[in-house]
């Protein structure tokens, strides 16, 4: 019996189909997580690779386990998807024959209380994926400007109540330092109107994930990491995308959008002088969502959409 990881790799099925597994192709799995993925694209190589990447140290020990049957043909490098040039150059590949992106804060991170992502555990307010990194949650809360903690807050957390929690964190923080997570969850408790406490989602949700992504860089990485794996697909590879919110969603679907577009120049032109060319084909225009049987059986599934795309012939 396979020990259990604590994490389920969403849209499973629908990766593998997409990515199209051929036993002797070259893989990247640059969000290695637990390994859920990249355990299942591995068991179908043969003389094929698998290049894993991962930012958090925790994930690759526990990766290395559970990967170790297959290790000889499994490369894991510590890095950030945002390099995945330099760690492809590292392990001597060109280019792959596909590539896969989870974006989603994997369940380990989530229950280990000190690492502080968890809105209902308490721990030293940390929240960063590689633990090496400076930048941490506490310097975030305890340090940005009112004005900086109220845009990420509505920027990245879609939080309605951003200015009234941003100024409570403030104000809390002139008495003395914000120390925990459940010290925070409790200033955004007391900013909230009455109403807002008693919806289904918990009060702070929004707020930790706002603050997650900001000490994370998690979304000025984005367009970057896809045009760079535009580069780094060969012809006809095919890459896959799973979001778990509608920021991530939507800077993914415009990043493909626009590297799938090929001449811009305007209608009257009667020829093309810009010389652009479609560097992706998107496979599916709607994104995937997870069927009913898989809602049942991981909950953690309802918010994913898996974006599919295809390099281009080269020119």
């Amino acid at each position: 019996m396979e020990k259990d990881y604590g994490h389920r790799p969403v849209l499973l099925q629908e990766c593998l189909e997409g990515l199209r597994i051929r036993p002797d192709g070259i893989y990247l799995d640059g969000t290695l997580g637990r390994a859920g993925h990249s355990l299942e694209i591995v068991r179908r190589l043969t003389t094929g690779r698998l290049i894993a990447l991962d930012r958090d140290e925790t994930a690759l020990e526990a990766a290395r386990e559970r990967l170790a049957p297959y290790l000889e043909r499994v490369t894991l490098i510590h890095t950030n998807f945002s390099r995945l040039e330099a760690a492809l150059d590292e392990a001597g590949v060109d280019k792959a024959d596909g590539m896969l992106f989870d974006l989603g804060v994997s369940s380990p991170q989530l229950d280990e209380a000190q690492r502080g992502f968890s809105y209902r555990l308490d721990a030293p307010l940390d929240m960063r994926m590689d633990t090496t990194a400076a930048l941490t949650a506490r310097e975030v809360v305890n340090t940005w400007s009112e004005e900086a903690l109220r845009r990420i807050l509505s920027e990245y957390g879609e939080e309605r109540y951003a200015g009234r929690i941003a100024a409570a964190i403030v104000h809390r923080r002139a008495e003395r330092p914000i120390e925990t997570t459940l010290e925070l969850v409790e200033i955004i408790r007391g900013a909230m109107p009455a109403a807002a406490l008693r919806e289904k989602q918990h009060p702070a949700k929004r707020s930790f994930q706002a603050i997650r992504i900001a000490v994370n860089g998690e979304l000025d990485e984005l367009p970057p990491m896809l045009e760079a794996a535009a580069r780094r697909l060969k012809s006809g590879g095919r890459l896959a995308v799973i979001t778990f919110h509608s920021l991530e969603d939507r800077i993914v679907k415009q990043t493909l959008k626009t590297l799938a577009t090929g001449c811009t120049c305007p209608p009257e032109f009667p020829v093309c002088v810009c010389g652009k060319k479609p560097r992706m084909t998107l496979i599916n225009r709607k994104p995937i969502t997870a069927g009913p049987e898989e809602l049942q059986d991981n909950p953690r599934s309802r918010s994913a959409k898996l974006r599919l795309a295809e390099r281009t012939e080269y020119n």
